[in-house]
């Protein structure tokens, strides 16, 4: 009788902790984006007007995000993948569709920037911020004008040159000032693209990632790639500091919320989805990543002029030069991956 009613003691046990465990997941939801990239003050207002709770996590790279969807060890929730890494994890079967009928927020959005190639209609994700990659210069330093690709090889700025420590980003600057496709498949132009890099190394301060902005804004450099977000707001904080698109074209990028098929919560992802899409939760998103471009009219007619009226924030895209979005390089990831480890190894 004793062993039966232990027996008894441990399933009930089990079942508590089983049921206390569903509700903990039901009642949380995980978020996966990258660093400083929302306003926790919208984090916390979901919160109070959903009761759930939310686990926020941060990223550095599209590749980090991927190797933690594709382990599948943490599921996630919500996650906000830049296009190429999007189209890869939708071919490799990572992501669930979108339930629409809970983001009725949708609408919001500006259709232009919609239905792209790498998720025709818009079935696993909704765009978060769009912008541009160009580069960023501190006058004080170069006074030269500067509209060219080619100011990064430029031996005049010996030392003060910060290469962005990404092997997709750099490449494709060393691609384009080359006149060749930042997706390119070829291997002639990636080997020259990659002998450009070499020439060029001795010429580089440092390969940074986020650091990068801290950098420029003490004025310890004088020219950097950068993206057109983070360009605004160090702007803002060195007078000296100038955004430049180069003539030769740039890539034009979208980082989009979207839910990984193994999601434990998939309704409160779509929940948490269109919430971030109400107008006014946008324009506090957008406000706190001052310079990345909300893809919603009504948010960004809420932000102050001198966000909303920026052409470094929202250009009138027919003026730009050639923009190509990166699309996913299947198997030439491989190749790439290899050519900038080659560059920045020694």
């Amino acid at each position: 009788m004793k062993k039966i009613i232990q027996v008894l003691s441990l399933l009930v046990l089990s079942l508590s902790l089983v049921a206390c465990k569903d509700q903990e997941e039901s009642g949380s939801l995980h978020v996966f984006n990258w660093g400083d990239y929302m306003d926790p003050d919208t984090i916390a207002m979901f919160e109070e007007e959903t009761g759930v709770k939310v686990v926020y996590d941060t990223f550095a790279s599209n590749e980090d995000l991927y190797v933690k969807i594709k382990q599948g060890s943490d599921p996630y929730d919500v996650i906000v993948p830049s296009e190429y890494m999007l189209e890869r994890m939708i071919t490799e079967d990572l992501l669930q569709p979108l339930d629409y009928d809970r983001i009725p927020n949708m609408s919001k959005l500006d259709p232009r920037l919609l239905d792209k190639p790498y998720d025709p209609g818009n079935t696993y994700s909704v765009p978060y911020f769009w912008g541009t990659l160009g580069m960023v210069v501190n006058r004080s330093i170069i006074e030269d004008e500067i509209d060219s690709w080619d100011a990064l090889w430029n031996e005049d700025y010996k030392g003060q040159i910060i290469m962005y420590n990404s092997q997709r980003d750099s490449l494709a600057v060393a691609l384009a000032r080359l006149g060749y496709s930042m997706n390119s498949q070829n291997m002639e132009e990636l080997e020259e693209a990659k002998a450009s890099l070499f020439q060029q190394k001795h010429l580089v301060y440092a390969y940074l990632a986020d650091e990068v902005r801290d950098v420029m804004v003490q004025g310890e450099a004088g020219i950097c790639v950068m993206y057109s977000g983070d360009a605004l707001a160090m702007m803002e904080e060195n007078e000296d500091l100038d955004y430049i698109i180069p003539k030769e074209g740039t890539n034009l990028w979208y980082d989009s919320f979207t839910v990984p098929k193994n999601a434990k919560n998939p309704q409160l992802a779509m929940d948490f989805i269109n919430f971030m899409c109400r107008p006014d939760i946008a324009a506090k998103n957008a406000e706190y990543c001052t310079g990345y471009s909300s893809p919603i009219p009504e948010a960004i007619a809420l932000l102050p002029k001198e966000i909303s009226q920026s052409p470094v924030s929202y250009p009138d895209l027919k003026d730009l030069p050639r923009l190509e979005v990166y699309i996913d390089l299947g198997e030439w990831t491989e190749v790439y991956d290899r050519i900038w480890t080659e560059v920045t190894a020694y």
